[in-house]
């Protein structure tokens, strides 16, 4: 594609096979060149006549995806500048980190600051159409236009990818996948789709000199088929995106395109708990992949052995490769776990996050990081010195931002914040505050996300409260869609089992019905047992109203409160 020569290769491509280097304590493998030395920083940035004064433009800067792929325009010192509809947390970071960032779209909003010179390059989000202004303009001035997703491989072309997949989940264990191997000392770079605590400026991106990209890949509008990993995990596959995806089998059928980017030799590494998942693993068992993947790798040859690659299971089920065992709540609010490899005892993990899922991306992780410390080496030693190198780092992962977020305390009222849209997560979520929150009152306010997916998942959403003791649903969070099914917010209310279930539209109602009633409670009565837990629960503006929850909340409690930000993800 024109115009792709204009980002620098990382390091070398991968001509030959990884080299791996003696295991020192809390040090990784890594890769060199064929001078013998490490790929540098400024290397990474700068390549022939290409130099860290090039610029691109993101359309749609304040969503996840292209938020991410602009701050790491940044670190690797381009000029960055970008546009969306409107203003956003994210838009406003990257403003403050020197991002010119312009709230609306217009043709002017490419040339730079004198007006006299225009991006080298244009990059736009999936939801970006084509007769976008910004993109008919650069079109017209000659500037190449990249979807994210062509963007994404051309960016990650040259690294040794590791690709985190998965309907749910894979934002937290690509994050706790980039800060394991940080700490084990592999120098990587990252691109997730939330911010994380641990990243240097607390972001969703990360610059390091090594070989080792660790990317969130996203199924959204086949964002990851361009991409070539040399390992894929995969969280689980459940049907999602219900606009773009008829039912769950078309959703398979795109993450089966997706493995089938796998390099010659490369894992898959999937959680063998996952129904979806496992239907993949099937399909390689039984080969019946093989055609089509030759068809997409014409250089193989056409022997078994050249076209197989490494399929690696873990899971809560004893049948997994990698499996937890004798989980336990622990002091922190986590859970504890023994990681088990075959059978075999290898380490043991404190998490600090609730939840069954979480011992599940954790786990994840460890197979992800021994894989690639192994390099299909069968190293007893070198396998169990790494598993409790990862448990050890994952003990101290404090989470990404919305995922089981605390936002505050007032007296007895404990505020938390979590991105949950869909029923599973929904389930998840609530099911890990039941553990960290036994006997305390959990009261959730939901805010749906999009038409369709409420109208196609709503009796899976009527049973994803079960542990919650009271549930305020909002109107529909509208995204891209206008409503052409006739549902509202007050369907699920009405829908939802268990918990009483109330439908307040507007979030500004919410809050004033919220604050009301927690003032008037007996929040303050000494002889009261228990704390009240908000939960806010969505992946829309929902999130803005806890940090109004908890001023209106001090305000009315005749005092100011603390608020300490702590990322406690899912």
């Amino acid at each position: 594609m024109e115009g792709l020569a204009l980002l620098p290769p990382p390091c070398p491509p991968l001509s030959s096979p990884l080299k791996l280097h003696t295991w020192h304590a809390n040090n990784f493998p890594t890769k060199t060149n064929q001078n013998g030395g490490m790929r540098g920083r400024m290397q990474s940035i700068c390549s022939g006549d290409l130099c860290p004064k090039q610029s691109v433009h993101f359309v749609g800067i304040g969503g996840a995806g292209l938020s991410a792929l602009a701050s790491f325009a940044l670190l690797q010192g381009w000029q960055v500048s970008g546009s969306d509809v409107c203003s956003s947390r994210k838009a406003e970071e990257l403003r403050s980190a020197g991002v010119r960032v312009h709230i609306g779209h217009s043709a002017h909003h490419l040339w730079d600051e004198k007006g006299t010179g225009l991006p080298d390059a244009v990059v736009i989000s999936s939801v970006i159409p084509a007769d976008n202004v910004e993109v008919i303009a650069a079109q017209m001035l000659g500037v190449p236009v990249y979807k994210r997703d062509a963007w994404l491989a051309k960016l990650t072309e040259t690294y040794d990818l590791i690709a985190v997949s998965g309907s749910h989940g894979k934002s937290t264990t690509a994050a706790m996948l980039a800060i394991v191997l940080h700490d084990l000392r592999d120098d990587i770079s990252a691109v997730v789709g939330a911010d994380v605590l641990q990243f240097p400026d607390g972001g969703n991106a990360m610059l390091g000199e090594g070989c080792h990209f660790v990317l969130e890949a996203d199924e959204y509008d086949g964002c990851f088929l361009s991409l070539s990993p040399v390992l894929i995990l995969v969280t689980n596959i459940e049907w999602e995106h219900v606009d773009l995806f008829p039912d769950e089998a078309s959703l398979r059928d795109i993450f089966m395109k997706f493995i089938m980017q796998l390099k010659p030799g490369g894992t898959l590494i999937v959680c063998g708990d996952s129904a979806g998942s496992m239907s993949l693993v099937t399909m390689l068992r039984e080969r019946e992949w093989l055609e089509d993947y030759q068809s997409v790798n014409k250089d193989l040859l056409s022997s078994e052995a050249n076209c197989c690659q490494r399929i690696v299971t873990y899971g809560l089920g004893l049948e997994n490769e990698w499996c937890a065992v004798r989980l336990i709540c622990n002091e922190q609010g986590g859970t504890d776990y023994i990681a088990v490899h075959a059978g075999k005892p290898i380490a043991t993990v404190s998490l600090k996050l609730p939840g069954s899922h979480n011992v599940l991306n954790s786990l994840g992780v460890i197979a992800a990081v021994v894989q690639l410390a192994l390099q299909g080496s069968m190293n007893q030693q070198l396998q169990n010195k790494v598993a409790k190198d990862a448990g050890r780092s994952l003990g101290n992962f404090v989470g990404i931002r919305r995922r089981f977020e605390f936002v505050g305390r007032v007296r007895r009222c404990q505020i938390y914040d979590d991105y949950a849209h869909h029923p599973t997560e929904v389930r998840a979520t609530l099911q890990a505050a039941r553990q960290r929150f036994n006997q305390d009152f959990i009261w959730v306010v939901f805010q749906p996300h999009t038409y369709s997916r409420l109208t196609k998942l709503l009796q899976d959403f009527a049973t994803a409260f079960s542990a919650a003791n009271y549930v305020i649903v909002t109107e529909i969070y509208a995204a891209r869609e206008e409503n052409v099914w006739n549902i509202s917010g007050s369907d699920l209310a009405c829908s939802i089992i268990g918990p009483s279930a109330l439908y307040i539209p507007k979030l500004d109602d919410v809050l004033e019905k919220l604050t009301s009633e927690l003032a008037i409670s007996n929040l303050h009565d000494a002889d009261k047992i228990g704390d009240i837990i908000i939960i806010t629960l969505g992946a829309g503006d929902v999130t803005s109203l806890g940090p109004r929850l908890l001023h209106g909340l001090s305000t009315k409690a005749g005092r100011q409160c603390v608020v300490k930000y702590a990322y406690q993800g899912q």
